[in-house]
Protein backbone atom coordinates (compact mmCIF):
# COMPACT_ATOMS: atom_id res chain seq x y z
CA UNK A 1 0.00 0.00 0.00
CA UNK A 2 1.56 3.25 -0.70
CA UNK A 3 2.82 5.40 2.55
CA UNK A 4 -0.02 7.51 4.30
CA UNK A 5 -0.90 11.12 3.42
CA UNK A 6 -2.26 14.07 5.15
CA UNK A 7 -5.38 14.94 4.16
CA UNK A 8 -7.11 18.08 5.04
CA UNK A 9 -11.14 17.25 5.95
CA UNK A 10 -12.21 20.93 4.74
CA UNK A 11 -11.36 20.06 1.41
CA UNK A 12 -13.09 18.36 -1.18
CA UNK A 13 -14.01 14.70 -0.73
CA UNK A 14 -17.38 12.25 -0.69
CA UNK A 15 -20.46 13.21 0.90
CA UNK A 16 -22.76 10.68 2.40
CA UNK A 17 -26.62 11.32 1.69
CA UNK A 18 -30.07 9.26 3.03
CA UNK A 19 -31.38 7.03 0.94
CA UNK A 20 -34.40 4.60 1.89
CA UNK A 21 -33.36 2.68 4.84
CA UNK A 22 -29.40 3.32 4.31
CA UNK A 23 -27.22 5.26 2.07
CA UNK A 24 -25.91 6.81 -1.56
CA UNK A 25 -22.49 8.40 -1.54
CA UNK A 26 -21.17 11.22 -4.23
CA UNK A 27 -18.51 12.98 -5.19
CA UNK A 28 -18.11 16.06 -7.44
CA UNK A 29 -21.92 15.64 -7.22
CA UNK A 30 -21.66 12.71 -9.18
CA UNK A 31 -23.20 8.98 -7.59
CA UNK A 32 -20.61 6.85 -6.72
CA UNK A 33 -20.82 3.26 -8.18
CA UNK A 34 -17.44 1.97 -8.13
CA UNK A 35 -17.84 -1.50 -6.74
CA UNK A 36 -13.84 -1.02 -5.00
CA UNK A 37 -14.58 2.50 -3.26
CA UNK A 38 -18.29 1.71 -1.87
CA UNK A 39 -16.53 -1.12 -0.03
CA UNK A 40 -14.10 0.74 1.42
CA UNK A 41 -16.19 3.30 2.53
CA UNK A 42 -18.18 0.55 4.03
CA UNK A 43 -15.35 -0.95 6.13
CA UNK A 44 -15.18 1.84 7.77
CA UNK A 45 -18.25 1.55 9.51
CA UNK A 46 -19.13 5.23 10.05
CA UNK A 47 -21.86 5.32 12.23
CA UNK A 48 -25.45 5.91 10.90
CA UNK A 49 -26.13 8.37 13.38
CA UNK A 50 -23.37 10.53 11.96
CA UNK A 51 -24.69 13.92 10.26
CA UNK A 52 -22.51 16.46 7.77
CA UNK A 53 -19.91 13.42 6.96
CA UNK A 54 -16.86 13.74 5.05
CA UNK A 55 -15.23 10.64 3.28
CA UNK A 56 -11.84 11.12 2.38
CA UNK A 57 -11.12 10.36 -1.58
CA UNK A 58 -7.94 8.79 -0.66
CA UNK A 59 -7.53 5.04 0.47
CA UNK A 60 -4.15 6.00 1.90
CA UNK A 61 -5.32 9.55 3.82
CA UNK A 62 -4.68 9.34 7.31
CA UNK A 63 -8.15 11.09 7.97
CA UNK A 64 -10.75 8.34 6.04
CA UNK A 65 -14.04 10.27 7.36
CA UNK A 66 -15.29 12.81 9.56
CA UNK A 67 -19.11 13.95 10.82
CA UNK A 68 -20.30 14.69 13.64
CA UNK A 69 -22.51 12.50 16.12
CA UNK A 70 -25.97 12.67 17.84
CA UNK A 71 -24.40 15.22 20.51
CA UNK A 72 -22.98 17.51 17.62
CA UNK A 73 -19.49 16.94 18.33
CA UNK A 74 -16.99 16.48 15.59
CA UNK A 75 -15.83 12.79 15.11
CA UNK A 76 -12.69 11.45 13.09
CA UNK A 77 -12.12 8.31 11.85
CA UNK A 78 -8.71 7.41 11.26
CA UNK A 79 -6.67 5.07 8.89
CA UNK A 80 -6.07 2.14 10.44
CA UNK A 81 -2.30 2.28 9.72
CA UNK A 82 -2.36 5.52 11.63
CA UNK A 83 -4.26 4.63 14.62
CA UNK A 84 -1.29 1.83 15.18
CA UNK A 85 1.67 4.31 15.07
CA UNK A 86 -0.19 7.01 17.19
CA UNK A 87 -1.31 4.15 19.99
CA UNK A 88 2.17 2.97 20.08
CA UNK A 89 3.60 6.51 20.36
CA UNK A 90 1.23 6.73 23.16
CA UNK A 91 2.27 4.00 25.13
CA UNK A 92 5.90 4.63 24.47
CA UNK A 93 4.90 8.02 26.17
CA UNK A 94 3.08 6.24 29.28
CA UNK A 95 6.77 4.50 29.65
CA UNK A 96 8.00 8.16 30.39
CA UNK A 97 5.04 8.85 32.61
CA UNK A 98 5.62 5.57 34.79
CA UNK A 99 9.36 6.69 34.88
CA UNK A 100 8.02 10.28 36.10
CA UNK A 101 5.79 8.72 38.67
CA UNK A 102 8.10 8.03 42.32
CA UNK A 103 8.74 11.98 41.73
CA UNK A 104 5.22 12.67 41.54
CA UNK A 105 3.85 10.46 44.14
CA UNK A 106 6.98 12.04 46.33
CA UNK A 107 5.59 16.01 45.66
CA UNK A 108 2.15 15.39 45.89
CA UNK A 109 2.46 13.64 49.35
CA UNK A 110 4.78 16.76 50.45
CA UNK A 111 1.59 18.52 49.09
CA UNK A 112 -0.78 16.90 50.89
CA UNK A 113 0.73 17.54 54.23
CA UNK A 114 0.10 21.14 54.02
CA UNK A 115 -2.80 22.60 55.82
CA UNK A 116 -5.94 24.67 54.77
CA UNK A 117 -7.22 24.10 51.23
CA UNK A 118 -4.51 26.15 49.14
CA UNK A 119 -4.62 25.25 45.63
CA UNK A 120 -1.01 23.01 45.85
CA UNK A 121 -2.85 20.92 47.95
CA UNK A 122 -6.34 20.33 46.61
CA UNK A 123 -4.58 19.09 43.62
CA UNK A 124 -2.56 16.90 44.96
CA UNK A 125 -5.63 15.25 46.26
CA UNK A 126 -7.20 15.24 43.26
CA UNK A 127 -3.91 14.15 41.64
CA UNK A 128 -3.67 10.50 44.56
CA UNK A 129 -7.30 10.00 43.65
CA UNK A 130 -6.60 10.05 40.26
CA UNK A 131 -3.49 7.56 41.08
CA UNK A 132 -5.72 5.42 43.35
CA UNK A 133 -9.39 5.15 41.65
CA UNK A 134 -8.89 5.09 38.39
CA UNK A 135 -11.00 8.12 37.98
CA UNK A 136 -11.70 9.87 34.98
CA UNK A 137 -11.02 13.67 35.13
CA UNK A 138 -14.15 14.67 33.45
CA UNK A 139 -15.50 17.09 31.59
CA UNK A 140 -17.31 20.59 32.69
CA UNK A 141 -18.83 20.41 29.32
CA UNK A 142 -20.34 16.50 29.98
CA UNK A 143 -21.54 17.19 33.26
CA UNK A 144 -23.49 20.01 32.54
CA UNK A 145 -25.17 18.47 29.42
CA UNK A 146 -25.16 15.16 30.37
CA UNK A 147 -25.40 14.84 34.38
CA UNK A 148 -22.52 12.64 34.04
CA UNK A 149 -19.17 13.16 36.18
CA UNK A 150 -15.47 12.90 36.87
CA UNK A 151 -13.23 13.60 39.22
CA UNK A 152 -13.17 17.37 38.26
CA UNK A 153 -16.67 17.38 38.15
CA UNK A 154 -17.97 15.41 41.21
CA UNK A 155 -20.17 17.30 43.55
CA UNK A 156 -20.32 17.26 47.65
CA UNK A 157 -23.14 14.90 47.40
CA UNK A 158 -20.94 12.09 45.86
CA UNK A 159 -18.29 11.83 48.30
CA UNK A 160 -19.36 9.81 51.52
CA UNK A 161 -16.97 9.23 54.81
CA UNK A 162 -16.86 6.62 56.91
CA UNK A 163 -15.46 6.70 60.49
CA UNK A 164 -12.73 3.92 59.22
CA UNK A 165 -11.28 6.45 57.07
CA UNK A 166 -12.61 5.57 53.95
CA UNK A 167 -14.22 7.68 51.41
CA UNK A 168 -16.94 6.56 49.23
CA UNK A 169 -17.69 7.86 45.25
CA UNK A 170 -21.49 7.31 44.11
CA UNK A 171 -21.81 9.09 40.90
CA UNK A 172 -23.37 8.94 37.19
CA UNK A 173 -20.24 8.24 35.14
CA UNK A 174 -19.43 8.68 31.42
CA UNK A 175 -22.58 6.59 29.67
CA UNK A 176 -25.04 6.74 32.38
CA UNK A 177 -23.44 3.85 34.61
CA UNK A 178 -23.65 4.17 37.68
CA UNK A 179 -19.95 3.93 39.55
CA UNK A 180 -19.58 3.45 43.29
CA UNK A 181 -15.49 3.42 44.12
CA UNK A 182 -13.76 3.23 47.90
CA UNK A 183 -10.77 4.88 48.16
CA UNK A 184 -8.50 4.48 51.81
CA UNK A 185 -6.34 7.35 52.17
CA UNK A 186 -6.07 9.66 55.31
CA UNK A 187 -4.30 12.22 54.16
CA UNK A 188 -6.98 12.30 51.04
CA UNK A 189 -10.24 11.94 53.84
CA UNK A 190 -8.85 14.81 55.43
CA UNK A 191 -9.17 16.85 52.85
CA UNK A 192 -12.24 15.74 51.55
CA UNK A 193 -13.96 15.99 55.09
CA UNK A 194 -12.45 19.43 54.56
CA UNK A 195 -14.14 20.19 51.50
CA UNK A 196 -17.62 19.02 51.89
CA UNK A 197 -17.86 21.25 55.39
CA UNK A 198 -16.50 24.75 53.82
CA UNK A 199 -18.71 27.34 53.86
CA UNK A 200 -19.09 29.05 50.72
CA UNK A 201 -18.25 28.15 46.95
CA UNK A 202 -20.52 25.81 44.79
CA UNK A 203 -21.70 22.41 45.43
CA UNK A 204 -18.62 20.74 43.52
CA UNK A 205 -16.33 18.27 45.59
CA UNK A 206 -13.09 20.26 44.61
CA UNK A 207 -12.18 23.81 44.84
CA UNK A 208 -9.36 25.55 47.14
CA UNK A 209 -9.12 28.97 48.26
CA UNK A 210 -7.96 31.72 46.61
CA UNK A 211 -7.16 34.61 48.31
CA UNK A 212 -10.50 35.32 50.04
CA UNK A 213 -12.58 33.28 47.10
CA UNK A 214 -13.20 29.54 46.69
CA UNK A 215 -12.32 28.72 42.72
CA UNK A 216 -13.66 25.49 41.46
CA UNK A 217 -11.02 22.90 40.27
CA UNK A 218 -11.15 22.01 36.77
CA UNK A 219 -9.91 19.34 34.48
CA UNK A 220 -7.80 22.03 32.91
CA UNK A 221 -6.18 22.84 36.61
CA UNK A 222 -5.49 18.86 37.19
CA UNK A 223 -3.94 18.57 33.77
CA UNK A 224 -1.37 21.63 34.10
CA UNK A 225 -0.50 20.72 37.78
CA UNK A 226 0.61 16.97 36.81
CA UNK A 227 2.61 18.52 34.29
CA UNK A 228 4.15 20.68 36.67
CA UNK A 229 5.07 17.88 39.18
CA UNK A 230 5.99 15.29 36.24
CA UNK A 231 7.80 17.39 34.68
CA UNK A 232 6.55 16.59 30.97
CA UNK A 233 3.71 16.78 28.78
CA UNK A 234 1.38 14.24 30.93
CA UNK A 235 -2.34 14.60 31.92
CA UNK A 236 -5.27 13.12 33.83
CA UNK A 237 -5.23 10.09 31.36
CA UNK A 238 -1.90 9.11 31.91
CA UNK A 239 -3.09 7.25 35.15
CA UNK A 240 -5.62 5.25 33.98
CA UNK A 241 -3.62 4.08 30.73
CA UNK A 242 -0.99 2.84 33.14
CA UNK A 243 -3.01 1.62 35.69
CA UNK A 244 -4.64 -0.41 33.41
CA UNK A 245 -1.65 -2.16 31.81
CA UNK A 246 -0.50 -2.69 35.45
CA UNK A 247 -3.61 -4.37 36.27
CA UNK A 248 -3.68 -6.55 32.83
CA UNK A 249 0.12 -7.77 33.61
CA UNK A 250 -0.82 -8.46 37.08
CA UNK A 251 -4.24 -10.83 35.94
CA UNK A 252 -2.08 -12.41 33.27
CA UNK A 253 1.09 -13.51 35.68
CA UNK A 254 -1.85 -14.66 38.35
CA UNK A 255 -3.52 -17.04 35.57
CA UNK A 256 -0.18 -18.34 34.07
CA UNK A 257 -0.01 -20.99 36.29
CA UNK A 258 -3.25 -22.41 34.88
CA UNK A 259 -3.13 -21.37 31.57
CA UNK A 260 -1.16 -24.30 29.69
CA UNK A 261 -2.64 -24.50 26.42
CA UNK A 262 -3.22 -21.48 23.78
CA UNK A 263 -7.00 -21.66 24.48
CA UNK A 264 -6.34 -21.13 28.07
CA UNK A 265 -4.22 -18.24 27.64
CA UNK A 266 -6.58 -16.51 24.77
CA UNK A 267 -9.52 -17.26 28.01
CA UNK A 268 -7.09 -15.73 30.32
CA UNK A 269 -6.38 -12.51 28.21
CA UNK A 270 -10.04 -12.08 27.63
CA UNK A 271 -10.87 -12.12 31.44
CA UNK A 272 -7.77 -9.88 32.36
CA UNK A 273 -9.35 -7.13 29.87
CA UNK A 274 -12.83 -7.79 31.45
CA UNK A 275 -11.35 -7.13 34.70
CA UNK A 276 -9.77 -4.17 33.88
CA UNK A 277 -12.71 -3.22 32.41
CA UNK A 278 -14.81 -3.65 35.61
CA UNK A 279 -11.93 -1.36 37.48
CA UNK A 280 -11.80 1.61 35.17
CA UNK A 281 -15.37 1.67 34.49
CA UNK A 282 -14.92 0.91 30.53
CA UNK A 283 -16.31 -1.61 28.20
CA UNK A 284 -13.70 -4.13 27.31
CA UNK A 285 -13.59 -3.46 23.82
CA UNK A 286 -12.23 0.29 24.76
CA UNK A 287 -10.02 -0.89 27.63
CA UNK A 288 -8.40 -3.46 25.20
CA UNK A 289 -7.78 -1.04 22.10
CA UNK A 290 -7.19 2.52 24.32
CA UNK A 291 -5.88 1.77 27.42
CA UNK A 292 -3.94 -1.72 27.79
CA UNK A 293 -0.24 -1.49 26.30
CA UNK A 294 -0.90 -4.49 23.74
CA UNK A 295 3.07 -5.56 24.63
CA UNK A 296 1.39 -6.71 27.38
CA UNK A 297 -0.07 -9.44 25.64
CA UNK A 298 2.74 -9.81 23.17
CA UNK A 299 4.74 -10.96 25.87
CA UNK A 300 2.35 -12.70 27.20
CA UNK A 301 1.36 -15.06 24.21
CA UNK A 302 5.52 -15.53 23.70
CA UNK A 303 5.61 -17.31 27.39
CA UNK A 304 6.75 -14.12 29.46
CA UNK A 305 5.00 -12.59 32.24
CA UNK A 306 5.78 -10.51 36.13
CA UNK A 307 5.07 -13.75 37.87
CA UNK A 308 8.30 -13.09 39.92
CA UNK A 309 7.01 -10.01 41.42
CA UNK A 310 3.92 -12.27 42.79
CA UNK A 311 5.32 -12.04 46.24
CA UNK A 312 5.51 -8.17 46.27
CA UNK A 313 1.71 -8.29 46.58
CA UNK A 314 2.17 -9.33 50.21
CA UNK A 315 4.58 -6.46 51.29
CA UNK A 316 2.89 -3.12 50.95
CA UNK A 317 1.78 -1.37 54.04
CA UNK A 318 -2.25 -1.10 54.76
CA UNK A 319 -3.96 1.39 52.54
CA UNK A 320 -1.20 1.41 50.01
CA UNK A 321 -1.97 0.27 46.82
CA UNK A 322 -0.60 -3.45 46.58
CA UNK A 323 0.12 -2.51 42.16
CA UNK A 324 2.31 0.16 42.82
CA UNK A 325 6.40 0.04 43.84
CA UNK A 326 7.56 -3.81 43.01
CA UNK A 327 4.82 -4.51 40.70
CA UNK A 328 4.98 -1.14 38.64
CA UNK A 329 8.79 -1.63 37.83
CA UNK A 330 8.31 -5.43 37.10
CA UNK A 331 5.74 -4.04 34.68
CA UNK A 332 8.35 -1.22 33.50
CA UNK A 333 10.84 -4.49 33.44
CA UNK A 334 8.16 -6.26 31.05
CA UNK A 335 7.50 -3.72 28.49
CA UNK A 336 11.05 -2.81 27.93
CA UNK A 337 12.23 -6.06 27.42
CA UNK A 338 14.41 -6.54 30.27
CA UNK A 339 15.29 -9.38 32.32
CA UNK A 340 14.88 -9.34 35.58
CA UNK A 341 13.87 -11.51 39.07
CA UNK A 342 10.51 -10.04 38.40
CA UNK A 343 10.22 -11.24 35.24
CA UNK A 344 8.95 -14.87 34.75
CA UNK A 345 9.18 -17.55 31.79
CA UNK A 346 6.42 -19.79 31.57
CA UNK A 347 6.09 -23.21 29.26
CA UNK A 348 5.08 -22.42 25.89
CA UNK A 349 1.21 -23.42 25.32
CA UNK A 350 0.24 -26.54 23.52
Amino acid sequence: MARLKRVDCSGPGIERRRRGRGFAYYEDGLLVDELELLDRIRELAIPPAWTNVWICPHPNGHIQAVGADAAGRRQYLYHRVWRERRDQEKFDEMLDFARALPRVRAVTAEHLGQKGLARERVLACAVRLLDRGFFRIGSEDYAEQNRTYGLATMKKRHATLDEGGAITFDYVAKGGKRRVQSIVDPAVCEVVAALKKRRGGGSELLAYKNGGRWADVKSSDTNEYIKEVAGGDFSAKDFRTWNATVLAALALAVSSPAARSKTARKRAMTRAVQEVAHYLGNTPAVCRASYIDPRVFDRYQDGVTIGGALEALGDVEFGEPSTQGAIEEAVLDLLEGERTDAIENIPAAA
